[in-house]
């Protein structure tokens, strides 16, 4: 399948209810691909938030229809923070002609407890989160394992935040848009789960994202598309370091790319932390196991280093909505190869790119691989 169009709305807290930020981003993607909503042959839907927050709207698929007077097969797939991901995987192997790819969170409003819990509920909830092991908790663990193992430090995660921080700053869809953050700021924010710092943390935002898939020939393919889970249980996995979701993920959608590692030439990598970033370098394969830190102290991965990560700020500075973040993810890479970012347009014009979703600790990923075609 093809990319024919691709819708954002900006990341903030706007308290637009999440069908309307599914519709902005869907009519910005529709006006992409010159296409009308009875153009479409099925749109497949990923949100979580719609069951919460005073809306309490399960039946969702027949809202969207509703919302875009149309009849033809809406297909739910909630995955979490993998949601975007998993829709887009989700619509590619559909065989329909003209797909429209879309997602939406009010994640954030007036009630915190509700938005805490409604994160809480991707994680497991009896036997983990009864002990304290929240997401922060999970991470922080499984990044003091990795540094014992390897040797990194927290100075390598604040070269990652300030890195995707510059990069939000000149991205006018990112909460922090013209918002400068500095090195020292990073390093001295308050700490959330040792040695995670907020600034180690990923941003909860509200926002929508759309993409409208073709088997009609444009400039951007979906090269190739991998998706895989893992178990629930965090520490029920042999290897806590890594996430074996990604690497087998990235397996499939190299080979059905035809492509390795190296053709990488940009990426969106999953930075719900800035540790799940650095260790995401090695599970892609852009780094030997141990060796993600040499990535961002080389400045290899900064915006015009060999391979940027990150350039729309990350779910880090970008902010993160959840399930609209995989289509985020495509947002960025599809303007890059088309070589439309302004300020923040890497200068090596890449034609290759990668976006890597996950859901929850590393229980459902996707990598997809897009490739510019003319």
């Amino acid at each position: 399948m093809y990319i024919k169009g691709v819708g954002l709305t900006k990341f903030n807290y706007s308290q637009k209810p999440w069908w309307q930020l599914v519709f902005d981003a869907s009519i910005e993607a529709l006006d992409d691909a010159n296409m009308k909503a009875s153009d479409l042959d099925a749109i497949v839907l990923s949100s979580m938030s719609s069951a919460a927050g005073g809306e309490h709207q399960t039946h969702k698929v027949s809202l969207i229809s509703d919302l875009f007077k149309t009849n033809v097969p809406i297909i739910e797939t909630p995955s979490v923070c993998s949601g975007g991901g998993v829709a887009l995987w989700t619509a590619n192997k559909l065989g329909f002609n003209n797909v429209l790819v879309v997602a939406g969170e009010r994640l954030v409003y007036d009630k915190s407890s509700e938005t805490v819990d409604l994160i809480l509920s991707a994680a497991e909830r009896d036997l983990e989160q009864t002990e304290g092991m929240l997401f922060p908790v999970q991470n922080a663990l499984v990044w003091k394992m990795y540094m014992e193992k390897y040797g990194a430090t927290m100075d390598d995660l604040s070269l990652i935040a300030l890195k995707n921080h510059q990069n939000a700053e000149l991205n006018p869809k990112a909460y922090y848009y013209k918002r400068s953050v500095s090195l020292e700021k990073i390093k001295k924010s308050p700490v959330i789960s040792s040695p995670l710092r907020l600034m180690d943390c990923s941003l909860s935002v509200n926002g929508g994202g759309a993409v409208v898939l073709s088997k009609e020939k444009t400039d951007i393919q979906i090269a190739g598309s991998g998706f895989a889970t893992d178990y629930i249980l965090t520490f029920g996995r042999k290897d806590l370091h890594h996430f074996k979701a990604t690497e087998i993920a990235a397996k499939k959608a190299y080979k059905q790319a035809g492509l390795t590692p190296k053709d990488i030439q940009i990426a969106e990598v999953h930075d719900a932390f800035t540790s799940v970033e650095l260790f995401s370098y090695e599970d892609l394969g852009f780094a030997e196991p141990g060796k993600g830190a040499e990535l961002i102290r080389s400045g290899k991965v900064n915006r015009n280093g060999e391979l940027p990560i990150n350039t729309s700020g990350g779910l880090k500075a970008k902010g993160h909505p959840i399930s609209v973040t995989g289509l985020a993810q495509v947002y960025e890479i599809v303007h890059q190869l088309r070589g439309d970012c302004g300020e923040r347009q890497v200068e090596s014009k890449p034609e290759i790119g990668l976006c890597h979703n996950i859901g929850g600790a590393g229980g459902s990923i996707v990598v997809n691989i897009l490739k510019k075609t003319k």
